[in-house]
């Protein structure tokens, strides 16, 4: 989620700010809106679960010199009624909140400030709405340790249920050794980790110009680039048990993968004596996706290449990406009912400690 100026934004009671983009698409313009739509598969009432939407919160903001209006807007307000009534509109039972990170070039102690509020906020939130929210902690990953010390305590004494982080920290990719007591807490823990990209900012002058390219080429290629090196860095090798799953449908690394079957092969001479063991591709399959691609064609290609049970729903709510992702299940030719309903929440719900 890219920051842009916004209209105007407004907070809850509970001190988060859910960040939009205008909200065009008719569900949002119109949140009053109607009863809560049940979503049924094959006769069965589904629990349909998003892990994948923003909000943030602005004491924390403060902190790092920023302000409400320069995150996408509108925001939400009324102890939450126009975000569930948005929800409600779409399908959508539960939100798996996160907080993209803007603290990654911090010094420690405003890392650690920020990251404090913006958990016990977001543990606040979800305890008002348990059967509506749940969330990703927030941590320091430019301070390893640290981030693994605040994932373990948000996890256990607060109640969420993994940790969003960003593609990299300055100066370092994901498959850094340095950040591997990270990672091993994640896997000790047996939580999610959602990635979310932060655009690819070595490309900013490029990215100029018409088509929002900072984000519309910028976003998936962040993902791609990140999931590559875990991959080929062998970070997934040694961390066999992380679950990761990656916002967007994993960027374009789904979409052209056996090329990295083929990479070494080709050009032996970039080998770094990592032996992985397994292909590359087969490794797909070992992480997890949200269903933020917009065809058909798309979505069957993605379940094709890591698996449908690997696959979960991702609205970037506020942010009208995808606003009938419910509908781009459930209409989805070639899915099985069964199918239909792991992606639509029931492989979610596993993976989040959510009771169906």
């Amino acid at each position: 989620m890219a920051i842009r100026n916004s209209e105007h934004c407004c907070a809850d009671d509970g001190g988060l700010i859910f960040t939009g983009c205008g909200m065009t698409n008719a569900a949002a313009a119109q949140p009053g809106g109607g009863r809560r739509r049940q979503v049924v598969v094959g006769g069965k009432r589904v629990k349909t679960i998003d892990v994948h939407a923003h909000c943030v919160v602005k004491e924390a903001l403060d902190l790092l010199g920023q302000t409400v209006e320069e995150q996408r807007g509108p925001g939400i307000g009324e102890v939450g009624a126009r975000r569930i009534a948005e929800m409600d509109e779409q399908g959508i039972d539960m939100e798996a909140l996160s907080i993209n990170p803007l603290w990654y070039h911090t010094e420690r102690d405003v890392a650690e400030a920020v990251v404090r509020i913006q958990n016990e906020k977001l543990a606040d939130w979800c305890g008002q709405y348990p059967d509506r929210f749940v969330a990703f902690a927030s941590v320091a990953l430019q301070f390893p340790e640290l981030a693994a010390q605040q994932l373990e305590h948000a996890v256990k004494k607060l109640g969420l249920r993994g940790a969003a982080v960003g593609t990299s920290i300055p100066g370092k990719e994901f498959s850094d050794p340095y950040l591997h007591p990270f990672w091993k807490k994640a896997e000790e823990l047996g939580v999610l980790i959602f990635i979310h990209p932060r655009s690819t900012p070595e490309l900013n002058k490029r990215f100029g110009g018409n088509g929002w390219l900072s984000n519309t080429i910028g976003n998936p290629l962040d993902t791609t680039i990140a999931l590559s090196h875990l991959i080929f860095d062998g970070t997934l090798d040694r961390f066999p048990g992380l679950k990761v799953c990656s916002a967007h449908g994993g960027g374009f690394l789904p979409s052209y993968a056996p090329r990295s079957d083929n990479a070494l092969r080709v050009a032996p001479e970039m080998d770094t004596g990592v032996k992985l063991k397994k292909k590359p591709t087969e490794y797909l399959r070992d992480m997890y996706y949200d269903t933020l691609v917009f065809t058909d064609e798309a979505l069957r290609h993605l379940a094709h290449e890591v698996g449908v049970d690997r696959l979960v729903i991702g609205t970037d709510h506020p942010i009208p990406w995808q606003s009938q992702s419910v509908d781009h299940i459930l209409n989805a030719t070639g899915f099985s009912d069964a199918e239909k309903r792991m992606m639509l929440g029931e492989t979610a719900a596993k993976l989040l400690g959510i009771k169906l």
